[in-house]
């Protein structure tokens, strides 16, 4: 699986996949396809992935929709249902970014971005990032990550 563009309305890349050929998240709905099936076919190997033989052979992973950064099934944005990525803005507050589960075949249409603004203390911050992800039924790991 690699990167292909980012999509005009956000700035979560698409996912392609290569063989030959390319058959892009449009045409091939991965809703349908089990995520444990998927993890197992793109754990070892995808776009994200930062591989070092240092340390042990600790594998991280850059995916915009983990936010712990580690390269498991758990914390993978890319192959769970519901994900929820925090970016920061330049001029301060961050950007939450969220998966909708009805669009999983449309990448443009995939995504909710909400936006905190840097106006707001960080208490106030955090608390509007914690009620977004409760109230969309989110796991509490991934609330209490971010």
């Amino acid at each position: 699986i690699s990167r292909q563009a980012e999509t005009e309305s956000c700035e979560i890349p698409c996912y392609v996949v290569a063989n030959h050929r390319t058959v892009t998240m449009a045409t091939l709905p991965l809703s349908n396809m089990s995520s444990d099936l998927v993890w197992e076919i793109v754990r070892n190997n995808n776009c994200f992935l930062s591989k070092s033989n240092r340390n042990g052979g600790v594998q991280f992973s850059h995916d915009p929709l983990n936010l712990t950064n580690k390269n498991t099934r758990k914390h993978a944005g890319f192959v769970n249902d519901k994900a929820v990525g925090i970016i920061p803005n330049e001029k301060g507050g961050v950007t939450v970014i969220s998966k909708k589960t009805t669009d999983a075949t449309k990448p443009a249409k995939a995504f909710i971005k909400t936006t905190h603004g840097a106006n707001k203390s960080s208490r106030k911050t955090y608390k509007a990032v914690a009620n977004l992800t409760a109230k969309s039924g989110y796991r509490s790991d991934l609330r209490s990550a971010a």
